[in-house]
């Protein structure tokens, strides 16, 4: 199935990406030419609230918090943490959300191993996780079988940003990144990225 890939070099702001993505959706609903989509971007420093925050994940009032449809509580974008959003038909595919996301925490996993880093599930929180820190993300909202948002990993952002939150309700101490776990990171993220998600998602 084709997906159109996109690769923003420059951060965009969450409302312009939420902007761009729920006009993907409708326009597949309305049976458009318009197909799935696959786009890794960054975006500035932002916090935002799913459908399941409360008030209490917020430390430090000042900061601005922008309202999302996608699931999960509150958490942090900012620079140097690779995002990847998708649209993805389910109804061209298989139904089942629970696969899906099987499918992204296994290509976060894949992609950290090659980065020589040993991650894994948590059967408590979603998520991947490096020994008992998280390092990335996964929320997605599913409309008419259409599934989008997606995830978000760790590279090289600044984790002190964590403390104003508690992100995904849990402790802000508990977030690492590829940078924080090897001194270093790979080249080409984006082109690993996009082979190993392609692979992965033939199987749904």
């Amino acid at each position: 199935m084709s997906i159109e890939i996109k690769v923003s070099k420059r951060p965009i702001s969450y409302k312009i990406a939420m902007n761009f993505l729920n006009n993907r959706v409708e326009e597949i609903k309305k049976n458009k030419k318009k197909g799935e989509l696959l786009w890794i971007l960054e975006h500035p420093l932002t916090y935002t609230a799913g459908i399941r925050s409360n008030k209490n994940e917020i430390l430090d009032e000042k900061i601005k918090l922008i309202k999302t449809n996608r699931g999960g509580k509150i958490t942090l974008h900012n620079p140097g943490q690779k995002i990847i959003y998708f649209v993805l038909n389910l109804n061209k595919r298989k139904k089942d959300i629970r696969k899906l996301i099987s499918i992204i925490e296994d290509s976060i996993i894949e992609f950290l191993k090659i980065n020589n880093i040993k991650a894994h599930r948590d059967k408590k929180n979603i998520g991947i996780w490096v020994k008992e820190k998280k390092i990335a993300a996964v929320g997605f909202r599913v409309s008419k079988w259409i599934a989008y948002h997606g995830c978000s990993i760790n590279i090289k952002n600044d984790l002190k940003k964590y403390l104003k939150i508690l992100p995904c309700g849990l402790n802000n101490q508990n977030v690492t990144s590829v940078l924080n776990e090897k001194g270093k990171i790979i080249k080409n993220i984006d082109k690993i990225l996009i082979k190993i998600f392609l692979k992965k998602l033939k199987k749904i």
